[in-house]
């Protein structure tokens, strides 16, 4: 794979053909760690504006990631206008060149121009890495919502932007 130099993200619909293969190649993931796809609740409409964005990024041309807030009704590390992070996933072959923690950063600065105040997150126990990415960027720790609140599989982070 090429190196950032060729890194662009571009704000897409969750349903254009480079997202939703991306989305449907995170589910696979899903499947292979948990045994089943991810059944949160997402509506499409969700992602558009003036509720949230979705972001595909490329490398070299190549759709590699993705990464997208919604708005939430979660308040969180006193915040009250919070969005949530979702659907953040880079294809195996991609990984580890810190193209997931630009697409973050993208997520926060594009969340936080739009006057949210903190973003909230929901991921796996058996995603090692994606915990450890959300713990070095500043995220804390934070108590469970939405779909997977109680699960025992689930953590939930926070930070403010």
């Amino acid at each position: 794979m090429p190196e950032h130099d060729d890194w662009v993200i571009q704000r897409r619909s969750i349903t254009h053909p480079d997202a939703a293969r991306l989305v449907e190649a995170v589910q696979e993931e899903y499947v292979a760690r948990y045994g089943g796809r991810d059944e949160s609740p997402v509506d499409p409409r969700d992602f558009e504006d003036p509720l949230g964005r979705f972001f595909v990024g490329y490398l070299a041309g190549e759709p590699v990631a993705t990464g997208a807030w919604r708005r939430s009704p979660v308040k969180a590390l006193g915040a009250d206008v919070t969005a949530e992070v979702k659907r953040m996933y880079v294809v195996p072959a991609a990984q580890r060149r810190g193209l997931a923690r630009r697409m973050l950063a993208h997520l926060e600065a594009t969340a936080a121009a739009e006057g949210i105040e903190a973003l909230v997150l929901e991921t796996g126990m058996k995603q090692p890495e994606a915990i450890e990415l959300y713990l070095s960027s500043g995220y804390e720790p934070v108590p469970g919502f939405g779909h997977y609140c109680g699960s025992e599989l689930s953590r939930c982070f926070g930070r403010r932007i």
